[in-house]
């Protein structure tokens, strides 16, 4: 089993729309609404891979209970810790081929609500053969969290990939993760703050490296993929751009990852497969989703080959 853990989840809510008049009213085509975060994310590609998982967070409100229901009805486990505050909601305006996100901040989580999330949280992971911990974090908790939540799997001899932004993602590699996942942006804005310079992404890779994580995987959008591993560097490069939604293409490519690092699989064969799952997300209209045919027609043609600088 793979547990995802999404501290901050959300009600996704995805308007569809021709054009956006910013001074006017608009028109929405159609509207889809589903639970969503990014670990949420994971959790349903897995789901759909046929893949056994467990989706772990925090859930409060209305909005938690849609979240909830959401998930069930998915046929997506999930063991939420309730919390007194309001889960979030995300809005994405899909129009004219381009996206936007308005994401909400989320509630505010109390010590003694993480205390419970942390208790549960490390029951579960006795089922688990590797956790995702991906996502951002709602008011209250600490920006370690994320490096807590792997470092406490690691005791229990179990793999985390963690997929974060910002100060999380600054604190993750002391947790010691198996797998670090930021894109070309989130790790710039690691970085940038304790290197003084902008450096290119293989040597950024392995600086987060060279401070805990076991691996880093950096994703480049259309461009393909870095990793830096201890079998090396390597570089996955997409035969052709995807055109669609990119909301949940990380989330994609990251259930990739964790199915690579259960199995075992060689990091050429990771990187493909995790890359092709990320264009597969983008071709459908919300996250949580891969086009099976995209994957298929996608996924011979991905080249992967070791990086030299």
């Amino acid at each position: 089993m793979i547990l995802t853990v999404t501290v901050n989840a959300a009600l996704d809510v995805t308007y569809g729309v021709d054009d956006v008049d910013w001074n006017g009213v608009n028109r929405v085509r159609g509207v889809h609404r589903r639970a969503g975060g990014k670990g949420v994310n994971v959790a349903r590609v897995l789901t759909a891979l046929g893949h056994e998982v467990l989706a772990v967070g925090l859930a409060g409100g209305p909005t938690g209970d849609a979240v909830l229901a959401d998930l069930s009805a998915a046929g997506v486990p999930a063991a939420f810790t309730p919390i007194a505050g309001e889960t979030r909601t995300t809005l994405a305006v899909r129009a004219a081929g381009r996206t936007t996100l308005f994401n909400e901040p989320g509630p505010v989580v109390t010590p003694e609500e993480l205390a419970r999330f942390v208790d549960a949280y490390e029951r579960a992971l006795g089922g688990a053969s590797a956790v995702v911990i991906s996502g951002s974090l709602p008011r209250g908790l600490p920006a370690d969290l994320y490096a807590t939540l792997a470092a406490v799997a690691a005791r229990h001899d179990v793999p985390a990939v963690v997929d974060a932004d910002g100060a999380p993602l600054r604190h993750a590699p002391a947790g010691r993760p198996a797998v670090l996942k930021p894109n070309a942006e989130e790790l710039a804005r690691a970085l940038r703050p304790d290197a003084g310079e902008v450096l290119d992404i293989a040597t950024g890779a392995r600086l987060l490296r060279d401070e805990g994580a076991g691996s880093v995987v950096v994703s480049l959008g259309s461009d393909g993929v870095l990793a830096a591993t201890p079998e090396g560097t390597w570089r996955a490069r997409m035969p052709y751009r995807v055109e669609g939604n990119p909301t949940g293409a990380g989330d994609a490519l990251v259930a990739g990852l964790a199915l690579g690092l259960v199995e075992g699989t060689p990091w050429p064969e990771r990187l493909r497969r995790a890359a092709a799952l990320g264009a597969a997300a983008v071709a459908t209209p919300v996250a949580g989703d891969v086009d099976p045919g995209v994957y298929r027609r996608v996924h011979p043609d991905i080249t992967v080959e070791p990086h030299h600088p």
